[in-house]
């Protein structure tokens, strides 16, 4: 299956399809002239598929580095950043050379923005391998790493020449790193695709439905991604319906400490909560949380989160690149298959946060 990412000045493929890792060599190839080439991965995924995909591009006539850094969200930060410049410049990476992201959400945000840097920028591919970053993460070009006080505020945008998208890679993920993935697909149902949120209330909720279901889930959750990125490619306007559930979502993750929570789990529990203020004060339908609380825990998503302190929580709202003046803009759902924004004075975010 293949999706195009139309932006005027830089299309690009989303491949969506069984084994294709191992044909990873020959879509480089199709994409890019003879150069040197920078596998960017974390230890874990490395020790599963770098190399694989390291053999299959050299096969292609490439020259290949692999450069990995302990996995997990506490190590997306400017310490990796630059550890993975120093390697770039001691290989002699120059800006016609390229960067192949080879993981999941913490990979390709933090090996895109090093492409998007390096040199003032080079290209960069993506290969992800967590559900999280197959229907998320990796398309669209946002890139970023964390500081101590905030999620993702340090980042670019900057869009990939492709993405190469293997739901196999599916089977080797954890149980709980399979399940949180499911946070964003029901947020895209929820937000945009009536029939994908139908499809989520037929399936079981079982990792191996979600494993059997994944090349739809993969290509409808993509496909609405990829239709928000071309309508607004800069977050301008309709591309911040994508971070339904992300406001509140980022403050539990930056205030439990980086990777306690992971990035699917902390968006279900933001969904949820606002949802449930949005509900009381009208802006959203009667009923509606009930239906995403049922939706997320058929799925092993939590819906809670303890200990919730409003002030920390607050004050990490505060910190959010959402924030604008004294004002932040959150997403609602009028109704399941919609999003709005929902511009809130920052005072009355507490609210929000009130159980």
């Amino acid at each position: 299956m293949k999706l195009n990412v139309n932006l005027p000045h830089h299309p690009y493929d989303i491949i969506i399809e069984k084994g294709a890792l191992s044909q990873a060599g020959q879509w480089v190839k199709e994409l890019w002239q003879p150069q040197k080439v920078a596998i960017i991965t974390d230890n874990h995924v490395g020790s599963l598929y770098a190399e694989k995909v390291k053999l299959a591009i050299e096969d292609a006539g490439f020259e290949v580095i692999v450069f990995d850094f302990l996995e997990g969200e506490s190590s997306k930060n400017l310490t990796t950043v630059n550890k993975a410049y120093e390697f770039l410049i001691k290989n002699g990476m120059t800006r016609s050379d390229g960067i192949v992201a080879l993981g999941g959400g913490v990979v390709g945000d933090l090996a895109g923005f090093v492409a998007s840097t390096y040199m003032r920028g080079i290209h960069f591919l993506q290969m992800p391998t967590s559900l999280t970053a197959q229907v998320d993460s990796s398309i669209g070009g946002k890139t970023g790493v964390n500081t101590p006080l905030a999620k993702n505020i340090v980042g670019t945008f900057a869009q990939p020449d492709g993405v190469l998208i293997d739901p196999e890679v599916l089977n080797t993920l954890g149980q709980r790193e399979l399940i949180e993935g499911m946070g964003e697909v029901v947020k895209y149902g929820l937000i945009d695709d009536v029939e994908l949120w139908e499809l989520l209330g037929q399936m079981e909720g079982s990792p191996q439905a979600i494993l059997d279901h994944a090349e739809e889930i993969i290509y409808r959750s993509c496909d609405v991604k990829r239709k928000v990125v071309v309508d607004d490619e800069k977050e301008g306007g309709v591309r911040m319906y994508l971070n339904f559930g992300h406001t509140i979502g980022h403050a539990i993750e930056a205030t439990a400490g980086y990777g306690k929570v992971m990035h699917g789990e902390a968006v279900a529990i933001g969904m949820v909560q606002i949802s449930r203020v949005a509900e009381q004060k009208g802006l959203m339908p009667a009923g509606i949380t009930e239906q995403i609380i049922a939706m997320c825990q058929k799925f092993g998503l939590p819906v809670d989160h303890e200990p919730w302190k409003i002030d920390e929580l607050y004050a990490a709202l505060t910190h959010d690149k959402k924030a604008r003046g004294n004002s932040i803009k959150t997403v609602i759902v009028p109704e399941i298959g919609s999003a709005a924004i929902n511009q809130i004075p920052l005072e009355e975010m507490k609210d929000y946060l009130v159980k």
